[in-house]
């Protein structure tokens, strides 16, 4: 047997069956580590999935909420933005660690811990995450090939099929080639957000003044559900199982020691690329604020309504169509990302094994057949509304993801002397107890306000 399916003893304490084949293991352990190798050699080759969780944290479902929260409420929003990323980092950090101590993925952990019943409940409501931010991506790219190339959605959408095939080629030849298609596009986003901001000249107080807290942020109701979808839209629960699989392409030193080193690294990428996406996600929030909230435009929900707008206000002719190539490469890299998450999500819940380009079939079916029956029977011009909802739909499942991880990281018998430390339990329980607590305080907004 190899060594994903023969786990040492230590390995199997906490644990009710014995680890199984890893997930994607096409691409496990093919990035080596060499213990003998420089500090900086070593973060070079762990360098590279932080990047591919981060692109869904700035998937088109994050513009949706950024251009909506920046042009109804000046930057008030943008606290929420860093205090999301702050807890994406957090619980990231636990989902990697939880890959590399244990050799599992959250998928398989579940799995092991929970019963059959509970396990096919966590599946399905993780395929309906899934499936959300997979509409959010593919109509965000649909949006961006209209603008750009006068493409019919309903084409556009199934064009965006295409990265299956890109997919299998790139992960056939080498997991780094995907790792460096995802860190283009992302340079491709910052770029041209680079230039909007420039373009833009915000006011400095109004950023310093949004990123304090707010008191109306949890008390107006309509500034809540906009923080809600911005929750949602940046810790996105999908990317927990995402990480948790990918961290586990390097092959590095597996005594206590080395994992220690492995978790060091692969925080350390994690943490840069998700501060790169917060500084993007907050130029989206800031370029809607100080673009359509300055020029008395506060209802701009529609990513359409958005590339229409930004020109004639800025007078930059390149404003536009720097704004829709930019959607353009966020739409790809999370579509990318996110038919990798799906298939992880059914191998670690379901422990099937299909042949790679079926199971990228079927992952990619399950978002674009319902995008496409959104764009004809929603309608075109309602998308940014379908957008939003799609976040807050991600925000409601997240509890599923966090509060798994949180016990399983926290539990000795599961991850031997690498549990986690009691203050980061904490911090981790305090990240849970928010969002839950956020979530409910909508629900009940929204039950009193329909009996009235």
């Amino acid at each position: 047997m190899n060594k994903a399916t023969t786990p040492t003893p230590s390995e199997h304490i906490g644990w009710r069956k014995k680890r199984t084949a890893p997930t994607l293991q096409e691409n496990y352990e093919t990035i080596a580590v060499v213990p003998s190798w420089p500090w900086w050699r070593k973060l070079l080759a762990f360098a590279g999935p932080g990047y591919l969780v981060a692109v869904g944290y700035m998937d088109p479902g994050n513009w949706a909420t950024g251009l909506a929260a920046g042009s109804a409420f000046n930057c008030t929003l943008l606290f929420v933005v860093f205090l999301s990323n702050l807890m994406a980092i957090l619980l990231q950090h636990l989902a990697g660690k939880l890959g590399i101590v244990t050799g599992r993925d959250l998928a398989q952990a579940c799995r092991d811990h929970y019963s059959q019943s509970v396990t096919i409940f966590l599946w399905l409501l993780c395929e309906i995450a899934i499936c959300a931010c997979d509409l959010a991506e593919i109509i965000g790219s649909a949006i961006a090939l209209k603008l750009l190339f006068n493409l019919p959605m309903v084409w556009g959408v199934c064009l965006t099929a295409v990265d299956i095939f890109a997919l299998l080629y790139f992960q056939k030849i080498h997991f780094r080639y995907i790792e460096c298609v995802v860190i283009v596009l992302m340079t491709i986003i910052a770029g041209c957000f680079f230039f909007e901001i420039a373009f833009a000249r915000p006011s400095l107080s109004a950023i310093m003044i949004g990123l304090l807290p707010h008191p109306d942020i949890v008390f107006n109701k309509e500034m809540l559900y906009l923080a809600i979808g911005i929750i949602g839209a940046t810790v996105m629960p999908h990317n927990l199982y995402l990480h948790s699989s990918i961290v586990q392409t390097r092959k590095y030193n597996t005594t206590d020691d080395g994992k220690k080193e492995a978790i060091k690294f692969i925080t350390i990428d994690m943490a840069v690329a998700l501060t790169i996406a917060f500084f993007i996600n907050a130029a989206i929030l800031i370029v809607a604020a100080a673009v359509f909230f300055a020029h008395g435009y506060t209802n701009v929900t529609e990513l359409e309504q958005a590339y229409r707008l930004l020109t004639p206000l800025l007078k930059v002719p390149i404003a536009s169509t720097l704004f829709a190539l930019a959607l353009l490469a966020s739409g790809q890299n999370s579509t990318l990302t996110g038919t990798l998450a799906g298939q992880i999500v059914m191998e670690g819940f379901l422990d099937i094994s299909l042949p790679p380009w079926l199971r990228r079939l079927l992952t990619r079916g399950i978002a674009i057949i319902p995008a496409i029956i959104c764009v004809i029977f929603y309608g075109e011009q309602n998308i940014g509304q379908l957008l939003l909802v799609s976040q807050v739909v991600l925000s409601f499942q997240l509890a599923f993801a966090v509060v798994p991880l949180i016990r399983f990281t926290s539990d000795r018998t599961k991850m031997g002397a690498l549990v986690n430390p009691r203050w980061v339990t904490t911090l981790a329980w305090m990240c849970a107890v928010l969002i839950i607590g956020l979530n409910i305080k909508y629900v009940f907004d929204f039950i009193m306000c329909s009996a009235i």
